[in-house]
């Protein structure tokens, strides 16, 4: 059976050390927040993955979630009892305002939180997740009146919610969407249409679903424009806001799907259900995506949660399983063969996935550390800074994270070798849950797209120029380091390939914008190698001054040095292989008809 630990001590190390979070001491979160307090969160937290969302992904995956014949629809067994505690040990509202009900702590332990319940039960996770981000949407663009409501209740996990955007023929193209909205003339709006893949929109664990939908007012115009952002509650809150009257909002099926079967991806049908407007009308799309951009961080992490669990049960079975003896000579003579970990192909898989893992850690938490900034600081320069960070990086995280993760997935089920095909191992679990990460939360080409064509050249480069400029500061400040060599030597590199890609683009895309389509992904590939590179520069640089003045455990200090090598020289130099499949443009991408395929 699959095992997994939560990686608090990797997490503490990038905390405290590598990124100094002490130093946003003056951030209204962090300022309860010591060391030990941060430590004892992360623990129990760790010890809830672990202990009971973990023991219960199999079971989700085996089961799945059952609809009724009512459309009410019940989760696995085991899921419910777990909710119940995860929300009243206060997980749910960690980074909620206390004015709701929430704890107020950091939004980077928040993400954390989210690593170790997607690594244990990404399924699970996904219920609270959605409700999060439901949370951020409405705690932005709601009413006082749909505050004051709602928000305390999702707070707290007594409600959850949900993002309805999906239509059957649109999905990435909202402009398109059909739901429409008629105004009842008592403030309230008819809703009626039907959206599809919606995670979480029936289920038994709270009592009450809290919808977001996208719909269009009738009469507005067509196109993204003519969108408008509507609450609309299962059960129709009384005057006291407890949940009363069914509303006209119902699960009309269960998705069948590749994995994460423990979630309940519904068709829901809005049949002339009541909802209430969110912020301006026909600005609906800018309303929900507050609640993507969450949505897409949180999908990277599940990118990076899949590779993590999978890497840890790859590398035990690794140890334990014996076959064939090492080139070099037997390195367990006393046994019939040898662990496979000696074999060099293997710890090719193994240290890719671990060198990624490592540096997708830090750059989830380097970006969060900017999220908190972004929301909590009062130098009006430093937070649009991390605002710019936020919207650059968004995308590549969401993208590469996922992209890799779902990779090396694939990688820790060959390591298994046959045994990683038989689903008691759970390694074919991994892979197929992985694999939609790539897909929701806009899928990893419009990512890419819109990386290359909308962040990169907003306000004129300013957050591109900043994270040039960050990288290659870095590389300055230790080129004269001899220890520092093997690591900052790659990264310039690198960070030329990547400078050199954007200038290419800047060139060539605008008269021909096919060329900026044809090399997006391999741009956001290259941006991401950059990104983890930069990463395992400050990584290393942190663990070389703790080995000098004699603090930490050198063995794993000692193990990161080796692991970030090991990425500057077998991962980081594909920055080349990308910039030259950039510069070869769409001529040959786009040259065959249509009917030649």
């Amino acid at each position: 059976m699959p095992v997994y630990t939560a990686p608090v001590d990797e997490v503490l190390f990038l905390l405290q050390d590598v990124f100094a979070y002490q130093r946003h001491g003056n951030l209204p979160s962090f300022q309860a927040v010591t060391p030990d307090v941060i430590a004892a969160i992360l623990r129990e937290g760790a010890k809830f993955a672990e202990d009971v969302l973990q023991p219960l992904n199999r079971v989700g995956d085996t089961q799945g979630c059952t609809r009724h014949a009512d459309a009410s629809v019940t989760t696995p067994d085991g899921f419910k009892a777990a909710y119940e505690q995860m929300a009243q040990a206060g997980w749910i509202g960690l980074v909620a305002d206390p004015d709701h009900g929430g704890q107020g702590l950091p939004y980077t332990l928040g993400v954390v939180l989210n690593e170790f319940v997607s690594s244990a039960n990404m399924a699970f996770g996904m219920y609270p997740g959605l409700s999060n981000g439901a949370y951020a949407a409405l705690a932005r663009h709601a009413s006082p009146e749909q505050k004051n409501l709602y928000l305390p209740r999702l707070a707290s996990g007594e409600w959850s919610g949900t993002m309805n955007l999906t239509e059957p023929h649109c999905g990435t193209d909202l402009g398109l969407i059909r739901t429409k909205a008629v105004p009842k003339g008592d403030g309230s709006y008819k809703i009626t249409g039907t959206k599809i893949f919606i995670s979480a929109g029936e289920h038994d664990l709270t009592g009450n679903i809290v919808h977001l939908v996208l719909a269009r007012i009738e009469g507005a115009e067509e196109g993204v424009k003519g969108i408008s952002l509507f609450v609309v509650p299962k059960l129709i809150p009384d005057a006291d806001g407890n949940p009363g009257a069914r509303n006209a909002v119902s699960c009309g099926a269960l998705e069948e799907k590749m994995g994460i079967h423990g979630n309940a991806t519904c068709v829901m049908n809005y049949d002339g259900a009541t909802g209430w407007l969110v912020g301006e009308p026909h600005k609906g799309l800018r309303a929900m995506f507050t609640m993507m951009n969450e949505a897409r961080l949180g999908v990277g992490i599940q990118g990076l949660a899949q590779s993590e669990v999978a890497y840890q049960n790859a590398v035990q079975y690794a140890r334990d399983r014996l076959q064939g003896r090492a080139l070099t000579g037997d390195k367990a003579p006393d046994k019939p063969a040898d662990p496979i970990i000696v074999h060099p192909d293997v710890r090719r898989m193994l240290m890719n996935q671990k060198a990624f893992n490592e540096a997708a850690r830090a750059l989830v938490i380097w970006t969060a550390l900017k999220a908190d900034v972004a929301r909590g600081s009062p130098d009006e320069a430093e937070k649009q800074a991390a605002e710019d960070h936020l919207g650059l990086l968004t995308p590549v995280i969401k993208g590469v994270l996922t992209d890799t993760g779902f990779a090396n997935t694939v990688a820790a089920q060959q390591v298994f070798g046959g045994h990683g095909y038989i689903a008691e191992h759970g390694m074919e679990q991994f892979v197929r849950d992985a694999r939609i990460a790539q897909i929701y939360e806009g899928a990893n080409g419009i990512q890419a797209l819109d990386l290359v064509g909308r962040k990169l050249p907003r306000d004129g480069g300013r957050a591109m120029m900043s994270f040039f400029k960050e990288v290659t500061d870095f590389v300055t400040a230790h080129a004269g380091n001899a220890d520092m060599k093997p690591f900052v030597e790659p990264l310039g590199k690198a960070a030329k390939d990547l400078e050199r890609a954007t200038m290419w683009f800047m060139a060539n895309a605008m008269a021909k914008p096919d060329n900026a389509g044809a090399g997006s992904t391999d741009y956001m590939h290259l941006f991401g190698l950059v990104a983890l590179g930069y990463m395992w520069g400050r990584i290393a640089k942190t663990a070389q001054d703790r080995l000098a003045a004699g603090e930490g455990d050198r063995g794993r200090l000692g193990a990161k040095l080796v692991t970030g090598r090991y990425f500057m020289q077998r991962i980081l130099p594909e920055t080349g292989a990308h910039v030259r499949r950039i510069e070869a443009g769409a001529d040959t991408m786009m040259a065959l008809p249509a009917d030649a395929f």
